[in-house]
């Protein structure tokens, strides 16, 4: 592994985040709510899932027992 400057490393770091594409505040606050709102269907999908599944095993246990 090559040894270089620090001043030469903070350099190539500087270029290279120069070249980094940042998104806008726009973009970030419309991926933000897109996160939430699968965040909100994703649960409330697995919330209905757990209710019927722990429903029908009740009912399954209750038959049985």
């Amino acid at each position: 592994m090559a040894t270089s400057n620090p001043f030469q490393f903070i350099q190539q770091v500087r270029s290279e985040v120069s070249k980094v594409t940042w998104p806008t505040r726009r973009e970030v606050l419309l991926t933000t709510g897109m996160v939430f709102v699968m965040s909100a269907l994703a649960a409330t999908f697995f919330g209905i899932f757990d209710w019927v599944f722990r429903s029908g095993l009740q009912m399954l246990w209750s038959f049985f027992a």
